[in-house]
């Protein structure tokens, strides 16, 4: 394939030339996946020419894999029956996904451009709530009845499967479209001809709620390794379909999602180059001012052992040292704990193996890292004075602070997403820094009082 600056020119050279001949052979070669992210480049003008040109399939195949936002800015360049053949083409899904991140008159604008079946489709789709099944699925499916016989689905199968969404699972529906099964294709194209569907009928399958959330749809995907899923009502009857490249997107929005908040900050709604600076500052000043008051605890905290500090100089020299090693701790605890919930490793009320688990996790790296922190001291102090003729109390006072901070950092970093989550929170709100400023003000305490009971007499 030609490198994407010379696709470019060579579309708008085409272009200029009006040799749509041309231009139609140069895209034949093409999948729209991989030649929509050249041309969503081209200017909004240059990219309403190259669609006015090209067949309505390759136009509507591709228009679904732009943005969204240059998918609006192309629909308003072409003419009202060009924008409403694209809109008509598009899967259903895909369309719904379109027409949510619209405001509301311009949505109901194009909504007037569609057919009166496509326009039905899409407010039924419209209806369900913002992140469900509903407005994933898509109706393009094959179901069959069990009195059919292979011969008579295959047949169903090569005169209405052409435009179907995926043919990898063909759906069982009794007389009044109530799902009892779903089969796998491979297994019509080697049954005997004559064979009857309810004889390759298992009663094994899986199945999402129109209403269930995306997130849930997604454990279901993963636990069950399908390529689609039925969608059924209340009643069981099989009312569409949603697809695994669905849930591709899906899996990945939830992420991002996800690592934005791990990171202290709200998670965006648009991708990080098109969003608006105003409304990007805003979402993450708001997580920057709670965690700024928190860590102005610390400096509470700071001030309260004041005394101590004046007695004990060389105490604050291993603050940060102490405090971040329990905040990293917690980070890594919380990070860890997400992902695990996330995927489904544990439950709730699992708690307590997971608190058991970080208590000696946390002993372990406490130890590690305290040994560290002793070494250190003593191997400083064989060859100067810096930490003065009590360093063994300096060195003791660190090595077991850090035990303590670094234990109570992986716990306090492990219990809260679990609290969260029962409280019906985001268990990704309780972000690293958050954890960390958390364990900083809580780690000063945990510090000072170690070393009020080591050097109590002695330096303090």
């Amino acid at each position: 394939m030609p490198a994407q600056a010379n696709v470019k020119a060579d579309l708008t050279a085409l272009l200029e030339r009006k040799d749509f001949a041309a231009l139609k052979r140069y895209l034949e070669p093409w999948l729209p996946a991989d030649i929509a992210p050249i041309i969503s480049e081209l200017p909004v003008e240059t990219l309403a020419a190259l669609f006015r040109a090209s067949s309505r399939e390759l136009a509507a195949t591709t228009f679904a894999y732009l943005e969204h936002a240059g998918q609006h800015k192309l629909l308003k360049l072409l003419n009202p029956e060009q924008a409403a053949a694209l809109l008509n083409a598009l899967p259903p899904d895909d369309r719904t996904a379109f027409l949510n991140e619209l405001p509301l008159d311009v949505a109901m604008q194009l909504l007037s451009m569609l057919t009166p079946d496509e326009q039905e489709l899409a407010k039924s789709l419209l209806a369900y709530p913002e992140h469900s099944v509903g407005r994933m699925m898509t109706l393009d499916f094959v179901a069959v009845h069990p009195a059919w016989t292979v011969r008579q689905v295959l047949d169903y199968i090569r005169e209405h499967g052409y435009d179907r969404e995926t043919l990898n699972l063909i759906y069982v529906v009794d007389e009044e479209g109530r799902l009892i099964d779903d089969i796998r294709v491979r297994r019509f194209l080697l049954a005997p001809p004559e064979k009857l569907v309810r004889d390759l009928m298992d009663g094994n399958f899986a199945t999402l709620a129109a209403t269930d959330d995306r997130e849930k749809a997604l454990e279901i995907f993963r636990k069950y390794d399908r390529v689609a899923l039925p969608v059924t009502d209340e009643h069981r009857k099989l009312v569409g379909i949603v697809t695994v490249d669905d849930m591709l997107d899906v899996a990945s929005a939830e992420a991002t999602e996800d690592i934005q908040k791990l990171g202290g900050s709200e998670a965006l709604d648009e991708p990080y180059t098109t969003i608006a600076l105003s409304k990007m500052v805003k979402k993450r000043a708001s997580w920057l001012v709670v965690l700024f008051l928190g860590e102005m605890l610390t400096a509470t905290a700071m001030s309260y052992f004041e005394g101590e500090i004046a007695k004990a100089v060389v105490l604050a020299l291993f603050v940060p040292l102490v405090i971040s090693s329990g905040g990293n701790a917690g980070s890594q605890a919380a990070t860890l704990v997400i992902r695990a919930l996330a995927l489904g490793e544990f439950r709730l009320h699992d708690w307590w193996r997971v608190m058991r688990r970080e208590l000696a996790a946390g002993l372990a790296l406490g130890l590690i890292l305290g040994a560290v922190g002793f070494l250190r001291i003593a191997l400083w102090s064989a060859f100067s004075n810096f930490y003065g003729p009590h360093w063994p109390l300096v060195a003791a006072t660190v090595g077991v602070s850090l035990v303590g901070v670094v234990m109570w950092g992986s716990l306090m970093g492990s219990m809260l997403p679990l609290l969260l989550k029962r409280l019906g929170f985001d268990p990704a709100t309780s972000s690293a820094p958050f954890v960390a400023t958390l364990v900083d003000v809580t780690g000063l305490v945990i510090y000072f009082s170690v070393a009020y009971g080591f050097m109590r007499g002695v330096l303090l």
